[in-house]
């Protein structure tokens, strides 16, 4: 109980000399929870270490890439390796090939890949290539659906159910976000009455084959398929974020466990083994849009950076054994399974979304489909229980709306424990 924290403290003063907010991605600030955010001194398996030598059962993984859980010993040997051969060149390697080929073998549509350094760039690429290839300028996009910080996707709902969308962030001209149409997660009706209502206008719809920027929410049975179907009919293009999803749920695309037939997919955070990586892949003559072959201009210096493919390369190896996934499986259904038993059994009204390795447990309210469902979930209740769970040693995402992570490196002893901290933290309200 109340394990300490004046390291932390000292060094989150520190920051704030020097860091916007004392930190360089906002989640990190704590701030939906509330207090200082623990500054992490190291990762090893299944636990973090802070920077106050205390020990947590982690489920955050860097959001998503540790799914092997942290330092692992054949992506530490890949990495100390690779940077003897140097960091980054400038020019190709052989690496971005063998990673380019093994998401192409992975993902039927992945015919061609284009590597970049984080999955917001591959957002404004997937969007650039969709706006090129059909003539269009509008987006289409899900409410509690996030794919990077790029200017046509920081868009919230307008106040009706068939206005444009608005920015979302300052900075962000109202002219641009007028150009993305905002629907209701699982929602086939609002997608058509947009299409309805303007049938040249819109270039593609982008969607979370499972959304988890809401905290998890499964898309329902049907929709993504039929979403795939609407979206063709109309000449658009259909675009799946699969940074979270991708190698996550299943060795490649999260698509195929829901039918959908995208035409472009977003990949990031697994692909790089904990290294900035991120990716668009599709069918040829889309990707071909990109230059130096089409007019779709997309650089980076850093792309397809030798540390980040090689840790990616490694990762993808170790995730290709068959029984990995089914192990995931188990350990994320034994988790949610405990946090719902441990709802009931101290009285408190909630429900655990979960797909694989991936859950969110919501507290205040008994079911969660769609974003507006989603926030009438009680982020007061979850800050209680964010901090309980921390004190008793459990590293959980700083917001009720985000995903727990479970990784291969966590043991049947990590869930027990982590279950045995929820029920005294429900407990204790």
């Amino acid at each position: 109980m109340n394990p300490p924290t004046k390291n932390s403290q000292a060094l989150f003063r520190r920051a704030a000399q020097h860091i916007p907010g004392a930190v360089n991605s906002p989640v990190r600030a704590w701030r939906a929870v509330g207090g200082a955010p623990r500054f992490i001194h190291r990762g090893e398996g299944a636990y973090l270490f802070d920077a106050d030598g205390n020990r947590l059962i982690d489920y955050v993984g860097s959001y998503g890439p540790a799914i092997l859980g942290h330092a692992h010993p054949a992506i530490v040997a890949a990495v100390t390796d690779q940077a003897t051969r140097g960091f980054s060149f400038g020019a190709p390697t052989e690496l971005e090939v063998e990673l380019a080929e093994r998401i192409a073998a992975a993902i039927p549509i992945a015919e061609k890949v284009r590597l970049v350094s984080s999955g917001t760039e591959a957002g404004m690429t997937a969007l650039r290539i969709a706006r090129a290839a059909t003539g269009r300028s509008g987006i289409i996009k899900f409410d509690g659906c996030y794919h990077g910080h790029s200017d046509a996707l920081l868009v919230r709902a307008g106040s009706g159910a068939m206005t444009l969308g608005v920015p979302d962030c300052a900075g962000v001209p109202e002219a641009l976000a007028a150009l993305t149409r905002v629907a209701p997660y699982n929602s086939l009706a609002a997608v058509e009455n947009y299409f309805a209502a303007d049938p040249r206008a819109i270039a593609a719809v982008i969607v979370e084959p499972l959304a988890a920027n809401m905290g998890v929410v499964p898309p329902a049975p049907g929709f993504l398929k039929q979403l795939g179907e609407l979206v063709h009919r109309h000449g658009a293009l259909l675009i799946c974020d699969e940074v979270i999803t991708g190698f996550r749920l299943r060795y490649g695309a999260a698509y195929e466990l829901y039918q959908a037939e995208p035409d472009l997919v977003m990949l990031g955070k697994i692909i790089g083994g904990g290294l900035p990586m991120g990716a668009i892949a599709g069918r040829a003559e889309l990707m071909d849009l990109l230059a130096p072959v089409g007019p779709v201009y997309q650089a980076g210096t850093l792309s397809g950076h030798p540390l980040a493919t090689r840790a990616g390369l490694e990762t993808l190896k170790l995730l290709a054994d068959p029984e990995v996934y089914a192990r995931l499986e188990s350990a994320g259904a034994r988790l949610a399974a405990g946090l719902a038993a441990a709802l009931k059994e101290t009285g408190r009204i909630g429900c655990v979304n979960r797909a694989g390795s991936l859950l969110t447990l919501f507290l205040g309210t008994d079911r969660v489909s769609d974003g507006a469902s989603a926030r009438r979930a009680d982020p007061e209740a979850f800050a209680r229980f964010f901090h309980a769970m921390f004190d008793r040693g459990v590293n959980l995402p700083p917001s009720q709306f985000e995903a727990l992570f479970v990784s291969l490196a966590h043991r049947e002893a990590d869930l027990d424990a982590t279950l045995e901290a929820a029920r005294a933290a429900l407990a204790a309200g």
